[in-house]
């Protein structure tokens, strides 16, 4: 009956005997503080209790708080693509004869521009201990050799260039000079740098070249072509076929030499040249 009384005049009852003062409800602007939940409640003209034991309750709209956002200062961002660049190892030490190449199109022109001067292709990838190694050493052979050129393949960036051109281990060096194209091809690492001693000894020294700029095998050139990969495209050269006014000077008897002499073909790479016979 005094719980009766005290909820009639406005006032909440706890199982605990204790009563809020009248009007504490609605005391706040936009929420329902209570300091005790009621025992019983009043619902529909009858009283049933409630299993609640009590407890400060407050109700109202619920405030959003603001989301925190881990937005990188300027610096931060400096920071993180400058560690960016340091972890580019293959761009440290470069000298000024050596270079990356950028594309199948760059390769082919930077080997056929370089006339009788030597040129060492390395093949490497970032991720390649082996080639991360060997790099400090290939730059002091590159400062050492300046009349050498060096160019870099990357082969996570070529890796459909690296198929093509047969190119499976890492790193991976191959030596071009001039008409005589491809001189020789192997991989090495700190271990086996003898090799790359061996090879830049033997074929460093100056030497003339006779006939126009080889550079890669015309196998090689037709693989890089039918690439789809590749924005590469190239033309089998046509054999070599003499030309009217040759061919009667050829076909016309000359006491001199034995008539009839059929002239020998030899393959060089996949192009047939005619060797005019020397008399050896």
């Amino acid at each position: 009956m005094a719980a009766a009384q005290a909820v009639a005049k406005g006032s909440v009852v706890s199982p605990c005997g204790y009563r809020a003062s009248p009007g504490l409800l609605g005391r706040r602007r936009g929420a329902v503080g209570a300091r005790i939940a009621p025992s019983a409640v009043r619902i529909g003209g009858s009283w049933k209790k409630t299993a609640f034991l009590g407890g400060r309750l407050a109700v109202g709209p619920r405030r959003s708080r603001p989301e925190s956002r881990n937005l990188a200062s300027p610096v931060q961002m400096n920071m993180n693509l400058a560690i960016g660049k340091s972890m580019r190892w293959w761009e440290k030490g470069l000298q000024p004869n050596m270079r990356e190449i950028e594309s199948a199109q760059d390769l082919v022109d930077s080997l056929i521009n370089a006339g009788d001067r030597l040129v060492i292709v390395d093949f490497f990838s970032p991720g390649c201990g082996g080639c991360r190694a060997l790099h400090p050493k290939i730059c002091q052979f590159a400062e050492q050799n300046p009349d050498v050129l060096f160019l870099q393949v990357n082969y996570e960036e070529h890796k459909s260039m690296c198929y093509s051109l047969h190119v499976h281990v890492l790193p991976f060096f191959r030596f071009y000079r001039g008409a005589q194209g491809r001189l020789c091809s192997f991989s090495c690492t700190n271990a086996t740098i003898k090799k790359f001693k061996d090879a830049l000894a033997k074929h460093k020294p100056d030497r003339c070249s006779i006939g126009p700029t080889r550079g890669l095998e015309e196998s090689e050139l037709l693989a890089l072509a039918e690439n789809k990969d590749l924005q590469f495209t190239y033309t089998k050269k046509p054999e070599l076929i003499p030309s009217g006014d040759a061919a009667s000077e050829h076909t016309a008897p000359e006491p001199a030499k034995l008539p009839g002499a059929t002239k020998p073909l030899i393959r060089l790479g996949s192009e047939e040249r005619s060797l005019v016979s020397s008399g050896r």
